[in-house]
């Protein structure tokens, strides 16, 4: 059973930036697709954004221009970089396998965009 711990969610004002990191128990970066999901308050989880195991990046139009996902294969780690915030980015991260989930969700990450 593969656990995921996300983190670097804080209190931001829109316009501001963030930097979200996914640290994986094992080492399944190099084996599989990984994405950032989401969930706002009352609203289902949406995947946001994805790179495949080569290295290919796929983003949710709502995201595109503005977040950025990476991942250091060595430090089993997946990363987000959020610019640009909005308040409609508001919500708890996780990260998991992609484009479907494959193992327990992480407590997630809070990410609020306010002033």
């Amino acid at each position: 059973q593969v656990q995921f711990v996300e983190s670097g969610g804080d209190l931001v004002q829109p316009g501001g930036s963030l930097r979200l990191s996914c640290a994986a128990s094992g080492s399944i970066l190099t084996f599989y697709a990984m994405g950032w999901y989401r969930q706002a308050p009352e609203k289902a989880r949406e995947l946001v954004a994805a790179i495949t195991s080569d290295g290919g990046t796929v983003y949710a139009d709502s995201v595109k221009g503005r977040f950025t996902i990476s991942r250091d294969n060595a430090k089993n780690t997946l990363y987000l970089e959020m610019n640009s915030l909005k308040s409609d980015d508001t919500a708890v991260y996780y990260c998991n396998t992609a484009p479907g989930p494959k193992w327990q969700w992480g407590q997630g990450t809070q990410v609020t965009v306010s002033s």
